[in-house]
């Protein structure tokens, strides 16, 4: 069995996705502010103060070990916001119109 510390998976936390252990942060999210916002792992403590240093990097270790399963997990929750987003539009806008 594949041993990832500081990750678990759960069906019943954060809709089965992979998280760091007793929080509710994702892989995913770690991997999205590395990867995409370019962040360094201390830049990724200092937004998430009550992570360690160790957690990030199970998290990525955790990321590029599954990396195809989790790109395509990631493209899925995007496409189910853009649709959410679409049909239920933000109210900002329109909250803003009325002031």
């Amino acid at each position: 069995m594949e041993c990832h510390p500081h990750i678990e998976v759960n069906p019943e936390i954060c809709a089965g996705q992979p998280h760091i252990h007793g929080t509710r942060i994702t892989v995913s999210l770690i991997a999205r502010e590395v990867e995409s916002l370019r962040m360094s792992p201390d830049e990724v403590i200092a937004t998430h103060p009550h992570l360690s240093l160790a957690q990030v990097h199970a998290a990525l270790a955790y990321f590029y070990d599954h990396r195809d399963e989790m790109e395509m997990a990631m493209r899925e929750l995007d496409e189910i916001e853009s649709r959410l987003r679409a049909r239920f539009p933000a109210r900002i806008q329109e909250l803003m119109a009325l002031r």
